[in-house]
């Protein structure tokens, strides 16, 4: 059996998870998300606490049983406490403003780059004087949170050599020697 997917998830106060038909939605005080699941995942809400159970032992149910009690954990925690992801520029003449839902980058091209923020994202950026532009994205939805983080920083992907580019906060950047370490 599933390790992740026998665990259950328990639904902290201020928060309801209903269950109708093939998907589930969870209700809190950061807002409401909504999932669909396969029908071959067994969904129950019982004593406070989300139990997912499957119906064989097939390759392909045991890794449904698990994703669906992980997606079922991250949207309880989405709506509860929320998610962040700070990304920093780090590059000569990078910056970041944020006006409204709009975020514009300027990241060593010939123009900037102005990117639309979904509404269920909170957006700010701060530029200190001595440190790096940062962008910092808060949101309830943890799968929305990461693709719009990951297109931010495909903009402009951290470079090996000198490590310039747009990267996570907690990332590690593999650094390279350059040619003349070669000699």
């Amino acid at each position: 059996m599933s390790r992740i997917g026998k665990a259950p998830v328990a639904i902290p106060s201020g928060v309801t998870v209903t269950v109708d038909g093939a998907s589930f939605k969870v209700q809190g005080p950061k807002g409401e998300l909504h999932q669909e699941y396969d029908p071959i995942i067994g969904v129950e809400v019982k004593d406070a606490e989300v139990l997912f159970s499957r119906s064989s032992d097939l390759p392909d149910h045991r890794a449904k049983h698990g994703l669906y009690r992980s997606l079922c954990a991250g949207m309880v925690e989405g709506v509860t406490n929320g998610f962040k992801k700070e990304l920093e520029l780090v590059g000569v003449g990078f910056r970041a403003q944020a006006s409204g839902q709009q975020l514009t980058l300027s990241l060593g091209y010939s123009h900037p780059i102005i990117i639309e923020v979904p509404k269920e994202i909170k957006l700010a950026a701060e530029s200190k004087k001595g440190s790096n532009p940062m962008v910092t994205l808060e949101s309830h939805d943890k799968q929305l949170l990461g693709t719009v983080a990951a297109k931010i920083r495909s903009l402009r992907k951290p470079e090996p050599y000198k490590g310039k580019g747009v990267r996570f906060t907690d990332e590690f950047i593999r650094r390279k020697a350059g040619k003349s370490a070669a000699k």
